[in-house]
């Protein structure tokens, strides 16, 4: 039998960690606490994809910050 070794590749992007899998779908965590946003997992995307959905959580999330 032959090892099957999964690769991941890793970026950091605005206090996120964002990990690709496989199958193409990416992990967004925050590097460190208190979490802003709860970890999320995104459908088959690009990085740039990744990036824009994490911005409008972000943006989401400092709305309604301000708004309490």
């Amino acid at each position: 039998m032959g090892s099957h070794t999964d690769h991941y590749r890793t970026f950091r992007y605005r206090g996120f960690i964002l990990i690709e899998h496989p199958n193409q779908t990416w992990l967004v965590r925050p590097e460190r606490s208190p979490m802003v946003l709860l970890p999320f997992r995104t459908q088959s995307c690009s990085l740039e994809k990744v990036k824009a959905i994490l911005d409008l959580r972000l943006s989401e999330a400092q709305a309604i910050q301000q708004a309490a």
